[in-house]
C-alpha cells in the first residue's frame, strides 16, 4: 500500500489534520545515516551558519474522502532534510509543512524572501517553517500553532486573533506538501510590508531578508516557489 495518497499539482481543501508523532526514528534516516552525515558535511562547509537542529517529516500521509490529512511523523535531524531534498525519489518519506497566507485589507498576499544565511537562500514563499517537535500536542501535529509560531518569528506578526478560513487547503508537488490556511489582515499591503520591514530592522539576525508584495499571479518574483505560484493562481482567480 502507498505510503503518500495525496493529490498532487492541484490545491484541494482539507477539513481536518490528524498527523501524529511516531517515536521511532524514521526509516529512511537509518537506513542513510552515512549518506546523511557526508552531505551534512558539505551543506556546513559551503554554510557554516546551518544548524543541524531537530525536525518532522512523515513517514505516511494520506487525504481521505472525508477531507482528513491523517499521517505520521518522525523526529529527524535537519540534516536528513537536505539530503532528501538533493535526492528525491524515496517511497518511504517526503516533506510535509504549513503556513499562513497572509491576505491584505486591500487583497494582495504578503510572503517573505528569505535571508541569505538560510537554507533557503533568496527563495519566496509565505512565512513559514518545518514542523517541530514544540508544534505536536500530546502526539499530534497542532498546524495553527506552528504557523502562528514561524510568521511571529519571521515577521513579528501574531496572527492569534486575526480572521482566517475555518479550514485549510492543501498544494502537493514533487514531493513536498504544502498545508495552507488563509489569514486576512486589516490593513493594507504597503502598511503590512512596512511593519515586517521594522521589525526585520529590530533583529540582529533575522531569517528574511525583506516582506514581498504580490498583487496578481503574474507579479511573481525570481526565487518564488511553485507552491507560492499555485497559491497565487488560485487566489487571484
Amino acid at each position: 500500500m502507498a505510503r503518500f495518497e495525496i493529490p498532487r499539482g492541484i490545491i484541494v481543501p482539507v477539513a481536518s489534520v490528524d498527523v501524529r508523532l511516531d517515536p521511532q526514528r524514521h526509516p529512511f534516516e537509518i537506513e542513510n545515516s552515512a549518506v546523511i552525515e557526508e552531505n551534512w558535511r558539505q551543506e556546513h562547509a559551503a554554510n557554516p551558519r546551518l544548524y543541524d537542529g531537530t525536525m518532522m517529516l512523515p513517514s505516511e500521509l494520506k487525504l481521505n474522502g472525508a477531507g482528513e490529512l491523517i499521517g505520521r511523523c518522525h523526529a529527524v535531524r535537519f540534516a536528513t532534510m537536505l539530503y532528501w531534498r538533493k535526492n528525491k525519489g524515496s517511497p518511504d518519506i517526503e516533506h510535509c509543512f504549513a503556513q499562513a497566507a497572509l491576505v491584505a485589507r486591500d487583497g494582495a498576499l504578503i510572503a517573505v524572501r528569505m535571508g541569505a544565511h538560510t537554507a533557503n537562500a533568496g527563495r519566496v514563499y509565505f512565512a513559514a517553517g518545518s514542523f517541530e517537535p514544540e508544534d505536536f500536542v500530546d502526539g499530534r501535529a497542532d498546524a495553527v500553532a506552528n504557523m502562528h509560531r514561524e510568521g511571529m518569528e519571521e515577521t513579528g506578526l501574531d496572527l492569534t486573533h486575526t480572521p482566517r478560513e475555518p479550514g485549510y487547503h492543501l498544494h502537493s508537488i514533487n514531493g513536498s506538501t504544502m498545508l495552507f490556511r488563509r489569514y486576512h489582515l486589516d490593513e493594507d499591503a504597503e502598511t503590512v510590508a512596512d511593519r515586517i520591514r521594522a521589525f526585520v530592522a529590530s533583529e540582529s539576525e533575522p531569517e528574511i531578508e525583506r516582506p514581498v508584495i504580490i498583487r496578481s499571479a503574474g507579479d511573481l518574483p525570481e526565487g518564488t516557489l511553485n507552491h507560492l505560484a499555485a497559491v497565487a493562481r488560485w487566489h487571484f482567480i
